[in-house]
């Protein structure tokens, strides 16, 4: 679902940065797509640890004497 959020936010903000680029205004423009990038990077970063295991299993460590 977080995937989902990040990812409607990212193509506002990218369409958001195509107006602003048409209107000429290129310094916003900029900062607009600059996040919406963000925005698309940290949903596929959600949709990854969303298809992980959040914790690996933990073998046992043979050399170690307690």
């Amino acid at each position: 679902m977080t995937e989902r959020v990040f990812l409607i936010i990212a193509g506002l903000l990218l369409l958001t940065a195509l107006a602003l680029l048409w209107r000429n205004n290129l310094s916003a423009a900029f900062v607009i797509g600059t996040l919406g990038i963000v925005a698309w990077f940290l949903g596929y970063r959600a949709q990854l640890r969303a298809k992980l295991p959040s914790d690996p299993p933990v073998e046992p460590n043979e050399d170690v004497n307690d």
